[in-house]
This record gives C-alpha cells, sequence and structure tokens, in this order.
C-alpha cells in the first residue's frame, strides 16, 4: 500500500513536470513527442528553432504539420502498422528525411524514433537534428568530386582520341592507297594487272582488319577499367549513396526502405564507383515512380551463393517493357528526353569489372527491379 501522503503526490508530479520542461528546455537536437493520433504533445526549445513554430503553435496538432511529401503521406500508415503488428518501419531506425518549416521551406534531418509503451497505449518519442549544413558541404564536395572526375575523363577522351587518331592514321591511310591503286588497275590491260589488284585488295584488307584489332583492344582496354578494390561495408557505403540520392533531390520525398541481410561481411569494392551505381539505379526509380500518388523504392541485400552478395533496388513503378528490356545497356539507347543513355552502360562496366553482374528482373507486375552483384571478401569467410 502507498503510504505517501497526498500533500506529496501532487509535489512529485509538479517535480516531474519541472524536470520535463527542463529536458525539452535543454536538448541540443530537436524533441517532438506525440501520441498514436500522431498529435504533438510536448515541443523542445531546438524543435521551436528548427521548425520556427512556438510549442503552443502546434500542440494538439499532428506531427504531419513538419513533415512534407510521401513521409506526410505514409506516416499515419507507418504508425498504424507498427502499433498493429509491433514491425517498425521507422520506429527505432534513424534515417534521413525531408521536413517541413513553418515558413513552408523544406530541408533535410536525422530522425531517430523512440516508442515508450504505457498499459496499452504508446508514446513516440522523435529526436530531430538539421543536416542543411552538413548535406550542403557534401554535396559541394560531390560536385567538386564530379567536376575533378569530369576533368580526369576528358582529359583521358582527349588522350584517348589522339592517340587512336594516330594509331588508326596508318592502317587507314594504307587501305586508302591500295584501293585508290586497285581503282587504277582495273582499267589497265597489262598482264601483271590482275595480279597486283589481287594483292592489293588482300593488303587493303588486312590493312582494315588491323584497324579493327586497333578499335578492339582500345574498347577491351575502356571496358575492363581499372578499380581499387579494398574491403568495404555496404551498409554504410549504401546509407551513404541513399543520403546523397536525397540531398541531390532525386529521391528527397520517396520512402526507401532498406533489407540487409546480417551477417554478409565486407565485400571488395571501390566505395565511390559502387555509390555511382546504387545512384544511378535509384534515380532511375525515383523517375519510374515521379508520377505515383506513394513511390516506393526497396534496396535489398542478400548472400548469392558462397562468394558473392546480390544488391536489389526494386520500385512499385510500371515495369519495364520488352522494347526496353533489349535496350537497357546499350550506350547512348535511352527512353529518357533530356537523357544520354550512358547511365546502365556507365553501372555494367562499373559491375563487370568489379567481377559482378548487373540485370533487370520483374519480381511482380508493375514493379521493377535492377539487380548487381558483388564479391565477398575471401579474407572475411561465413561466420
Amino acid at each position: 500500500m502507498d503510504t505517501r501522503s497526498s500533500e506529496s503526490i501532487p509535489a512529485e508530479v509538479e517535480t516531474l513536470q519541472l524536470h520535463l520542461k527542463s529536458i525539452l528546455d535543454s536538448v541540443p537536437d530537436g524533441m517532438i513527442v506525440i501520441d498514436e493520433q500522431s498529435r504533438i504533445l510536448a515541443f523542445s526549445k531546438a524543435a521551436e528553432e528548427l521548425f520556427g513554430y512556438k510549442a503552443s503553435d502546434v500542440m494538439g496538432r499532428t506531427v504531419e504539420v513538419l513533415m512534407s511529401g510521401n513521409d506526410k503521406a505514409n506516416h499515419h500508415d507507418y504508425v498504424g502498422k507498427y502499433i498493429e503488428t509491433g514491425r517498425s518501419r521507422i520506429i527505432g531506425v534513424g534515417r534521413v528525411v525531408t521536413a517541413r518549416r513553418a515558413d513552408g521551406s523544406i530541408f533535410p534531418i536525422d530522425l531517430k524514433i523512440g516508442d515508450a509503451q504505457f498499459g496499452d497505449k504508446h508514446l513516440f518519442t522523435a529526436f530531430v537534428r538539421d543536416l542543411s549544413e552538413q548535406r550542403r558541404n557534401e554535396l559541394r564536395m560531390q560536385e567538386m568530386q564530379a567536376e575533378l572526375v569530369h576533368f580526369s575523363r576528358m582529359s583521358a577522351v582527349g588522350t584517348m582520341a589522339a592517340a587512336l587518331a594516330h594509331e588508326l592514321n596508318q592502317p587507314l591511310t594504307a587501305v586508302a592507297n591500295y584501293l585508290e591503286a586497285a581503282r587504277d588497275l582495273i582499267d589497265s590491260d597489262a598482264a601483271t594487272s590482275k595480279e597486283i589488284l589481287h594483292e592489293a585488295l588482300d593488303e587493303a584488307a588486312r590493312q582494315a582488319v588491323r584497324a579493327g584489332e586497333i578499335v578492339r583492344k582500345l574498347r577491351g582496354y575502356v571496358s575492363r577499367g581499372e578499380i581499387e578494390a579494398r574491403s568495404v561495408d555496404l551498409a554504410p557505403l549504401i546509407a551513404d549513396a541513399v543520403a546523397l540520392s536525397r540531398v541531390s533531390g532525386d529521391t528527397s520525398d520517396i520512402p526507401i526502405e532498406q533489407e540487409i541481410e546480417p551477417g554478409l561481411g565486407p565485400v571488395l569494392a571501390d566505395p565511390i564507383q559502387v555509390q555511382q551505381v546504387i545512384l544511378n539505379l535509384l534515380r532511375n526509380s525515383a523517375e519510374a515512380t515521379r508520377e505515383l500518388p506513394a513511390p516506393r523504392i526497396r534496396i535489398l541485400v542478400s548472400r548469392q551463393g558462397q562468394g558473392h552478395v546480390l544488391i536489389r533496388i526494386c520500385d512499385n513503378g510500371p515495369g519495364l517493357t520488352e522494347e526496353i528490356r533489349r535496350t537497357l545497356f546499350k550506350p547512348f539507347m535511352t527512353s529518357k528526353s533530356n537523357g544520354m543513355g550512358l547511365g546502365l552502360s556507365i553501372c555494367q562496366t562499373i559491375v563487370e569489372a568489379h567481377g559482378g553482374k548487373i540485370e533487370a528482373a520483374t519480381p511482380h507486375e508493375g514493379q521493377s527491379c535492377f539487380q548487381f552483384t558483388l564479391r565477398r571478401d575471401p579474407a572475411n569467410p561465413e561466420p
């Protein structure tokens, strides 16, 4: 039996309220407490500064007032399914989303949500950190890196073009000379003209084959490429790629689920190149789902045999027609009005240079997946 006096209980409640207020005033990240109906019950001082609302402006309103795009549309579904099934998509999982300030501006945040259960009731506490400055710096670094890569590629293209012109000049000049001689011999009545004509055409054919070999060798070199593969963990690599895709605006308000099989261990990869593949595939999924009311993207990672890992990026878009599937990885083939048709071709080159394979799949009608494999690090065998 509780022997505390009735006077001490209100005092304890008041103490707890003061303690809660001190937490709300001092916690460095924005802190928001909501109930099962998504109504805001507490709004910290840092949250006021972050969103531009006073606590009194949002108390009792649904948290959707702070959300944007598809996160806003899917929030009730996430919370309802969590309460019903206990399976979390956002609860207890840190992720990058976009939020809306009081002035209507959109900005990226790092969101972490915790659940506290009181009997059969739930209270959810969200901790929010503004990523605007961090993402601007990352985007600028990415742009600088892209500019350097572009400059490097243009320099390489110029060098290869000059080398190719130099290497091809000799056999092509020889072909032209032999063919001109053959043309002159056609009208000649000399007894030896037929034999010389035959020899000239043979030489022209040989030089044409030589030119073809030069092109094939160059193509083989470019296709093989050069990678600096090292042992890397996929989870943080994928998380960074997703964050970059949100910062660039490609997937800023599209829910991206990540399901990574535990215990996979590291893979052998060049992180920048593999991130480029993931970014390209995420961009394609975002474009495929742009007109949908509730677009979704899933990244699934699992074992593929003993030595490989399979990465799948799937969306709920309209899928791929057979005509598009036939030309997916061919350079300069694109269905986009402003595309060059090089994205998937570059992805294929990168994945194959890693010793993997990339392909398109249609798991269900109205969906599409692109999947590729990477080699697991043999220095880290199966646990």
